[in-house]
């Protein structure tokens, strides 16, 4: 056979195919057109015999089977002459019927390909997905002997895969200017009546120039997508109408998930539409992080259907509880644990990562629940074998990296603990400047922390502040507008009895549950929700934006909406909040502006040779903040000067000609407060209550008056001319 991939030839009806199949390759994994046929390969460490079987092009009726050859190291395989692109094809999985033991081996059952580039059919929740009899009086241990085919997804083989047009146009922002915009591709056209109606939710909605052009306007780098990779909705949401709306819950690892299209009956046009996206978003300077769900599948704990994985090798896909082997470990809450210590897990999480990248163009991924990437069976390691893999590839070596640090398992907590130039949602930061502005428990000295990098969790190492992904607030929660509307979630609508969510999250309605008309109720909320986001944004370490939030977006008190596939998720631009755009705009340009808002190092507390410091905290009063000043809880008010004239490493003197001093007022008090004003002259930048004159100079050694509930800058210069 000739090694060169060749283009795909027009496919024979599948009676001209011949009637085995001559040995393939195992390698790459998955179904690859080559050499005038399709080679396929698929692994399972327990299987004794896999068998290919071919459908119809509506994939609604199985026309014939093959034997698989192998295994060779694991490998089943084969080679199909004269087959291309646009075959339909599932598996089917011989060998031990042991639940206890952690084999569930069950030819009935049609087996989605792991490493699928195309998933087409219609699937249909039946008690024939289960590989278990759920009506036998055994249970799970008892072999359901019905075929499920006819109600499962298949595979079809792709075409050859070619290099996504948006590589050749990346951003490659560095990582100390990124500006994270957390969307979700749906929920942010799907009302944007600028975008034609037949592209409003969808890839090509996205990458419409009235889309762009608000991206562009608030001034973010990188949009960090909610899944767009082909998901299931779980059974107990489609019971009650619902959907995973969100799409935590992937069923194609290599498939740009098809309801985001505005072409969804191609699996080949769906994917091309994606690519265009990502190169039109490229063209306007935008990068695009995806959020991928390599921690679990759809198929649950023991007792859940047998769609791919567990049907294929349930043993080495899941990790198992130690004390049962029957039983499957539930470290993420959605009844499994993918075992990404087994090394062909490890190379299928990498697959599908060069695939996003290398194909659909991406520039980096969003892990959720990462801790489940480095577990091994002593608990978390950062430097685990996937990890280890992961840093050392030479595709994935230039995208961005950023973790969920935590999972739902023993030791599952791992913020600040990940490797090399991994970022972290910080959720400390969250709740942090939550409660700080909220007057709920959090004095001036956490409130520094956090504003400073959080460098009692990121400084060790080789990290750098830029580690810190700061947000207060993102999909998985109260919006920034409910979280000054609401003290309490309200989630009936998801059908759980409000018991979903999370409880006890951190949020004040200021006098009234919900939307209100009191003047003085409205003033509060909106002076908070204004310092929350400039303290976000100004923050040292990487800032994320939740898409909706700049324009006052409400969800009516949900702080769970996963399956809301409605109007409480879709952002509405009708009743968008322009000032607030404009602030959130202004607070970007200024962080763009200033290398001190934006400065990649830490901090010293040893002065410059010049005599001058990085960074200087004080009291209202003009001095110096002393212990006993972070300790009392009955203040919530001071000064942060950063000063990078002050700081000795070639970043901060580079950056000193640039841009040399910010200094940030902080008022979370419940009436304006004085402060004698260090060192000046200083031009005010920024107010987040908006009730400064926005011209305001001060002299050395003035006073001035800060608002309640606000945040001031102040910079050396004046506002560049326009």
């Amino acid at each position: 056979m000739n090694a060169k991939e060749s283009a795909p030839q027009p496919m024979p009806p599948l009676g001209d195919l011949p009637p085995q199949l001559l040995p393939g390759r195992t390698e790459p994994m998955g179904a690859r057109v080559r050499d005038g046929g399709v080679n396929f390969a698929v692994f399972s460490d327990h299987a004794q015999r896999v068998e290919l079987c071919l459908f119809d092009a509506q994939g609604a009726h199985e026309q014939r089977r093959y034997a698989l050859h192998g295994p060779h190291d694991g490998v089943f395989h084969g080679f199909l002459p004269g087959a291309g692109a646009g075959l339909v094809y599932g598996l089917r999985a011989h060998g031990p019927w042991q639940p206890a033991q952690g084999h569930r081996f069950n030819p009935h059952k049609l087996l989605l390909d792991p490493w699928a580039r195309e998933v087409v059919g219609l699937f249909r929740w039946r008690p024939e997905h289960y590989g278990h009899d759920l009506a036998h009086p055994d249970g799970a241990s008892h072999p359901d002997t019905r075929d499920n085919a006819p109600c499962t997804f298949k595979a079809r083989v792709a075409p050859p895969p070619t290099p996504a047009p948006g590589r050749a146009n990346a951003p490659r922002h560095r990582t100390a200017d990124l500006v994270l915009y957390e969307l979700h591709v749906k929920n942010f056209t799907q009302r944007l009546d600028a975008v034609p109606a037949a592209l409003r939710g969808t890839y090509a909605g996205l990458a419409h120039p009235a889309a762009v052009a608000h991206l562009k306007r608030l001034g973010v780098t990188t949009l960090s997508l909610l899944p767009v990779q082909h998901h299931l909705d779980e059974i107990g949401l489609a019971e009650r109408g619902l959907v995973n709306h969100w799409g935590y819950n992937t069923i194609g690892f290599f498939c740009p998930e098809p309801r985001y299209a505005s072409t969804r009956g191609d699996p080949s046009a769906v994917a091309e539409e994606f690519r265009a996206m990502v190169a039109a978003l490229h063209d306007a300077g935008l990068e695009v992080v995806i959020d991928v769900v390599f921690n679990h599948t759809p198929e649950g704990d023991e007792h859940g259907p047998t769609l791919s994985w567990r049907g294929l090798d349930n043993a080495s896909w899941y990790r198992a509880r130690p004390d049962a082997p029957g039983r499957i470990e539930n470290l993420t809450g959605c009844g499994n644990t993918m075992n990404v210590a087994h090394p062909r897990v490890t190379q299928f999480v990498l697959d599908a990562l060069r695939h996003w990248v290398q194909e659909m163009g991406v520039d980096g991924f969003r892990f959720d629940i990462a801790p489940v990437l480095g577990r091994t069976r002593h608990g978390f390691d950062p430097d685990s074998a996937f990890f280890v893999a992961l840093r050392q590839d030479p595709v994935l070596a230039g995208v961005h990296l950023i973790a969920e640090p935590w999972d739902l398992g023993y030791d599952g907590y791992q913020l600040g603990r990940f490797p090399g130039r991994f970022l972290e949602w910080n959720d400390k930061f969250r709740d942090g400047v939550r409660r700080f502005w909220m007057h709920r428990g959090v004095g001036r000295g956490e409130l520094a922390r956090r504003f400073t990098a959080s460098s009692d969790l990121f400084h060790h190492g080789h990290r750098r502040p830029s580690a810190s992904v700061n947000f207060v607030a993102c999909h998985d929660g109260f919006t920034l507008a409910d979280m000054v509307s609401y003290a309490h979630k309200h989630n009936e609508a998801n059908g759980e009895y409000n018991r979903d969510g999370r409880n006890g999250e951190p949020a004040c309605n200021f006098g009234h549950e919900g939307p209100s008309r009191d003047a003085a109720i409205l003033a509060q909320r909106e002076r908070v929700r204004r310092a929350m986001l400039a303290t976000t944004l100004l923050a040292q370490g990487t800032p994320m934006l939740h898409g909706g939030d700049e324009i006052g977006h409400s969800q009516q008190g949900n702080n769970n909406a996963y399956c809301q596939d409605n109007p409480t998720s879709w952002l509405d631009w009708a009743h968008a909040d322009e000032a607030l755009v404009a602030f959130t705009a202004a607070v970007l340009a200024l962080r763009r502006e200033q290398p001190a808002l934006r400065h990649d190092v830490w901090f010293r507390v040893e002065a410059a040779a010049n005599g001058e410091r990085g960074l200087v905290w004080y009291r209202p009063d003009g001095a110096e903040m002393q212990l006993d000043d972070w300790h009392d809880a009955t203040r919530h008010a001071f000064a942060c000067l950063i000063n990078l004239r002050g700081d000795p490493t070639p970043e901060g003197r580079d950056a000193a000609e640039r841009g040399a001093a910010v200094l940030l007022l902080f008022n979370a008090e419940a009436a304006a407060v004085d402060f004698a004003v260090p060192g000046g002259p200083w031009h005010l930048r920024l107010d987040s209550s908006g009730s400064l004159p926005p011209a305001l100079a001060l002299d050395a050694g003035a006073t001035l008056s800060a608002p309640a509930s606000t945040l001031l800058a102040l910079c050396a210069a004046p506002s560049p001319a326009p």
